[in-house]
């Protein structure tokens, strides 16, 4: 491929320029250690083309831009952030919404998008305009992504110059390449894939997804991607995908800030095998599906977390007896987004005093007395003090595996909450403290 200028990646990269993908990023990070041992396969599926290339939007010798190319009659529904200052890519994509239709999906690395101003929004439709052009649609039916740098001007016209190609050289394969020219400070590619059935009919679901930090979904993830043959209209999707995101992109946590960009795309291209017309999605006949859709979705979150920028741990914390299950996912994300919680698992000390802590100032009804922490299923405290079991050996043990269990009964009802999150190492101060340099 030339360098930077524009080259289509015309066929899925093998095994070996696939790591060069990977070592030539802005930044070279090892891999996380929590990183897949091997990156699953993800099949063809009907009604959709993908094709990847280089822009130079940002990165030199890689891919940067995704282009998807959908059937007619494609369906699609989102989740977007929730922060005040989003990215004209998610504010073209709200926009879209409505109409529920898609034929194309574009998305970048290397820039964001965000915080550009006019010119930010007229770079947006540029690149929409310039899909729709080379797919034969409208600009309203292509979805757009960014993800990089915040504040920089975007520029488009790197990106339009390579679309048509891009549609022309879209194939069924090519999923793993897909997943890499999202990536940012990502070390690592994040797929998952299920099949389901629908009124015995077989259906496929691929996902893709990008992130590892500036992680705290208010919806989804910084970008993720999923696909299915599936006949289901617009409106089921998004009932679909707003109760997904709850215990899977809504439940993990990096570092507590929520991204500019965090988008959530399911689209359904209806080409798979045919089966009995859905409209609601509580239709029973959705029950297997919806089942694999979650998978999926938490298959992709979970390797979000595990990418964390330089983690090295995986922590699920459990909180229940809560007055809620509202309180208890508040109290869950107090411990998780805990500087001092994440450090000290960094550091394997099992401080539970920092459990406690965090509790405390989550603001939600909690009882000093009545609360009960442990460690990898290992009582530390309970009864305002620490257990009268408590073996300091067995506790450092539990917080020293490269996955921490974590688990809070507060005592007080039945609220119950799930979340994850990484821990926190000097790694992420040493790319995010260079991160435009």
């Amino acid at each position: 491929m030339a360098k930077g200028s524009g080259t289509v990646a015309k066929k899925p990269r093998s095994s070996s320029s696939a790591k060069a993908a990977l070592a030539n990023a802005k930044q070279v990070h090892a891999i996380s250690p929590l990183a897949p041992k091997t990156f699953v396969g993800l099949p063809p599926l009907a009604g959709v083309r993908l094709a990847t290339g280089e822009a130079g939007v940002r990165y030199k010798d890689r891919t940067d831009v995704l282009v998807a190319v959908f059937a007619p009659g494609t369906q699609v529904a989102g989740v977007f952030t929730k922060s005040k200052t989003s990215s004209a890519p998610v504010d073209w994509c709200r926009a879209q919404m409505k109409a529920g239709t898609a034929r194309g999906l574009v998305v970048n690395s290397g820039n964001a998008n965000a915080f550009t101003g006019k010119a930010g929004f007229e770079g947006a439709r540029s690149v929409a305009e310039s899909a729709a052009g080379a797919i034969g649609c409208r600009a309203s039916e292509v979805m757009l992504a960014s993800t990089g740098v915040i504040g920089e001007p975007l520029p488009a016209d790197r990106i339009t110059k390579i679309l048509a190609s891009l549609v022309e050289a879209g194939s069924a394969s090519g999923w793993r390449a897909a997943a890499e020219a999202i990536m940012t400070t990502d070390t690592y590619p994040k797929l998952a894939t299920a099949a389901a059935a629908i009124d015995g009919r077989k259906v496929t679901i691929n996902g893709i997804a990008k992130g590892s930090g500036m992680i705290a979904p208010d919806m989804a993830t910084m970008l993720a991607f999923v696909f299915t043959d599936a006949n289901l209209p617009s409106s089921v999707l998004h009932d679909l995908l707003a109760q997904g995101v709850k215990p899977s992109f809504n439940s993990i946590t990096v570092d507590s800030d929520t991204s500019t960009s965090d988008t959530l795309l399911l689209f359904a291209t209806g080409k798979g095998a045919s089966h009995a017309a859905i409209t609601k999605a509580n239709d029973k006949r959705l029950g297997e599906f919806r089942k694999q859709l979650d998978k999926v979705l938490l298959d992709l979150a979970l390797q979000v977390v595990k990418d964390g920028e330089g983690a090295q741990k995986l922590i699920q914390i459990d909180v229940g007896g809560a007055q809620s299950d509202d309180s208890a996912r508040k109290i869950a994300l107090a411990i998780a987004n805990s500087p001092l919680v994440k450090t000290a698992i960094a550091g394997a000390d099992a401080n539970w005093g920092r459990i406690v802590m965090a509790i405390g100032k989550a603001g939600e009804p909690a009882d000093r007395d009545k609360l009960k922490i442990s460690f990898g299923g290992k009582v530390v405290a309970e009864k305002g003090l620490r257990a009268s079991g408590y073996d300091e050996a067995a506790a450092t043990k539990a917080v020293s595996g490269r996955e921490v269990h974590i688990a809070v009964d507060l005592g007080l009802n039945k609220g119950a909450a799930r979340v994850w999150t990484c821990d926190l190492t000097h790694g992420y101060i040493d790319i995010n403290g260079s991160y435009r340099s």
